[in-house]
């Protein structure tokens, strides 16, 4: 086994190595060749176990590109790579070298951990002074600027803002839509991936339309959505991830000496875990469903997202969430890693771009859940799950969960980093 896991971390290390630009890493050279923000949080985490210096440099360099309001673009476009090699590119944005949306804020969480990793070589790059007060910005957009519901919750603009873009979670609220014109642009995701695997045509031309009008409307919070087009959702799975990383900015005040800051990052988790249990949660489904602000209806989905608040230790309705969990909608410990889509639905499809595949980043945080909620023998099998499945198929971007079939990119960078992580983890042993 030692053998077999040396092999596998330094074949990980070699992904990483082979993603790097310089300053950052690419998901994957092909298909993602610029540098994607929750990707990187997910890449630093391995990356801490290889090289700190260079997990660091991950996050600053990426923090580098935060906006003026605080928030982080989920694209940093990098300028060597031809303007024709990604769809929608930077021309299409309009911002300089990033772009207008955002993504989930797993920053925090990994900020602290890269600290830990090395906190002599953190201390003299004064790491966490420098990313602390950014976070803060970041997270004061989230909660003064999203917060359409007015419950304290944030809304997404965006499919690609949840960062499980085809959900089917997003079908109904996207069916309001109107398609742009695929006459307008070329998708350079059919270049790298099968088409079977990727979002439809119409699906993609309503993601244009939603982005495009959300840059017309110069990004901003106040003046888009309008009332006739948009996409305005409460997300259980970002909610969470951004009540997570309000808990790891607690812990890095503590570590500035701010204690009365810390006391504040709490509250606001605790109030955030709170509204979601109120406003997403359903007490008869055992799920937390997201929310279309818009029309006040849930969107009745069973996904992968309403899994993630199992990352808040304190969630009352842990042991119904786990439940369902477990039952034949995801058959935790049964099937391979998580699902991303409802086992039992007839929509699911164990190929198609988050209507069914599994995820080593969702594995990653549904097993940090699981493990907060001492849930220790379904942490380690999933653990085992992830490991193998970046073995199997070269690190694949994604994975049928029935059949460990791999899909979409391979040598996927938070595929590989992950994987480090799981194999230094001292919990496992």
């Amino acid at each position: 086994m030692l053998e077999t896991s040396s092999a596998l971390r330094a074949a990980a290390a070699r992904v990483l190595e082979d993603n790097w630009l310089g300053s950052s890493t690419v998901p994957s050279r092909g298909l993602y060749p610029h540098q994607w923000s929750w990707d990187s949080a997910f890449i630093a985490l391995g990356l801490r176990h290889l090289a700190p210096e260079r997990a660091r440099r991950e996050l600053v360099t990426l923090f580098n590109a935060q906006w003026r309001d605080g928030r982080v673009p989920h694209i940093l476009f990098n300028p060597d790579t031809p303007a024709e090699a990604y769809f929608p590119g930077p021309g299409f944005w309009r911002a300089g070298r990033t772009s207008g949306l955002i993504q989930p804020p797993v920053h925090a969480r990994a900020v602290w951990a890269v600290h830990q990793a090395d906190p002599v070589g953190s201390d003299t790059d004064t790491f966490l002074a420098t990313l602390y007060p950014k976070l803060k910005a970041w997270h004061r957009y989230l909660l003064a600027h999203r917060d359409f519901g007015g419950h304290g919750l944030v809304s997404i603009v965006h499919p690609w803002e949840s960062g499980m873009d085809n959900s089917p979670a997003w079908d109904e609220p996207l069916s309001r839509v109107t398609p742009a014109d695929p006459g307008q642009f070329t998708r350079r995701d059919l270049e790298h991936g099968a088409p079977a695997d990727r979002p439809t045509d119409d699906e993609y031309c309503r993601y244009v339309r939603l982005a495009a009008g959300y840059r017309d409307s110069d990004y901003s919070d106040v003046h888009w959505p309008t009332e006739r087009e948009g996409f305005t959702v409460e997300d259980p799975g970002f909610n969470a991830l951004l009540a997570d990383a309000e808990l790891a900015l607690a812990e890095i005040a503590v570590a500035l000496g701010l204690p009365a800051a810390a006391a504040g990052h709490r509250e606001s988790a605790a109030r955030m875990a709170k509204a979601m249990t109120e406003r997403l949660w359903d007490t008869r489904a055992g799920f937390f469903f997201p929310l279309d602000v818009r029309t006040g209806k849930a969107c009745r989905e069973y996904t992968c997202g309403g899994l993630l608040p199992l990352l808040l230790p304190d969630l009352a309705v842990a042991p119904a969430l786990l439940s369902t969990a477990t039952g034949p909608r995801f058959r935790l410990g049964q099937v391979l890693a998580v699902p991303s889509y409802d086992l039992t639905s007839p929509s699911f499809d164990p190929a198609k771009y988050w209507r069914g595949p599994a995820w080593a980043n969702v594995g990653w945080l549904v097993r940090e859940g699981l493990l907060r909620h001492g849930e220790d023998a379904l942490a380690h099998q999933l653990r085992l799950d992830l490991l193998n499945l970046a073995r199997w198929t070269d690190f694949a971007e994604y994975v049928d969960p029935l059949s460990a079939a791999g899909h979409g990119a391979r040598s996927f960078g938070w595929t590989a980093a992950l994987a480090i992580d799981l194999l230094a983890d001292e919990r496992a042993r």
